[in-house]
């Protein structure tokens, strides 16, 4: 059985889950600006739970490619008054904070939050690392070649897989050292890769579990599945099924998605396999 604490409650996630996505920023790519109050953002939420999510992922900062930078103290206007109102609202629920800063890691952890999702694998925060060890929460350690304003300008890797494989194993090892208990990997899909690049590490995904770490997988409509279709990320939903699927095929853990009702039938079909 693979678990994951978060909040003092045991997620087994030997079988597959579903994190869903609540984007807080104004520029995100797909929802960006579409949870602007209270209302919305509570509808949003209990849709995902009442479909299947264990994990509502939430952010506050778009990493989109080239998006804007905005200051620590933006972020946190931003997502502390969310998570108090997600907590106060779904006492059960399980959030994720999808930040790269130790600070706002912090600060939304001690608002209700159960784990970090960070994009930049604590390569733009050096405290990142002793703040998730001095919490004790799971921590999504993400694969990001460069940063979101610049990732996408000429990704370049001799052999993506090995050089991903590499990055987590050095940051791993650090965190082990540290004794943060809990560490999740993400490849990064779209994060300083070609649509080349982001195939080759889906195709060999299963190759990451020899890190013996848990994978999540955040293909939702991004560009990779869009752009060879010549469609919208709006249109992406039934391309963002197969791709999950296969990423499911290959070992994947967690399913962080837009659509959590499909997602949830993804898993579905492929455990009628086993």
């Amino acid at each position: 059985m693979m678990t994951i604490n978060c909040n003092k409650k045991l997620i087994d996630i030997s079988s597959p889950k579903v994190m869903g996505i609540l984007n807080v920023t104004p520029d995100s790519f797909f929802d960006g600006g579409k949870y602007k109050n209270e209302t919305d953002i509570l509808l949003q939420v209990e849709k995902m739970l009442s479909e299947g999510a264990t994990f509502i992922d939430v952010g506050a900062y778009s990493s989109r490619p080239g998006a804007m930078h905005i200051s620590e103290e933006v972020e946190l206007q931003r997502i502390v008054p969310i998570l108090e109102l997600l907590v106060q609202n779904f006492p059960e629920i399980i959030i994720s904070v999808d930040t790269f800063r130790s600070n706002v890691a912090q600060k939304t952890i001690e608002a209700g939050a159960a784990m970090i999702n960070d994009i930049s694998g604590g390569k733009m925060d050096a405290n990142m690392f002793e703040t998730v060890a001095k919490l004790q929460v799971p921590y999504i350690l993400m694969h990001m070649l460069g940063k979101p304003k610049n990732m996408q300008e000429n990704p370049s890797y001799e052999d993506v897989t090995k050089e991903v494989i590499s990055f987590f194993a050095e940051q791993l090892f650090k965190l082990h050292q540290l004794k943060v208990n809990d560490v999740l990997i993400d490849v990064g899909f779209g994060f300083g890769k070609t649509i080349e690049h982001n195939y080759e590490l889906l195709k060999n995904l299963s190759l990451f579990k020899n890190l013996d770490a848990p994978i999540l997988v955040g293909v939702s409509r991004k560009s990779m599945l869009y752009k060879p279709l010549k469609i919208t990320p709006r249109l992406a939903l039934n391309a963002t099924t197969s791709a999950n699927t296969i990423a499911l095929l290959n070992g994947a853990n967690i399913l962080r998605v837009h659509d959590v009702k499909e997602a949830m039938e993804a898993i579905k079909i492929v455990e009628q396999l086993s």
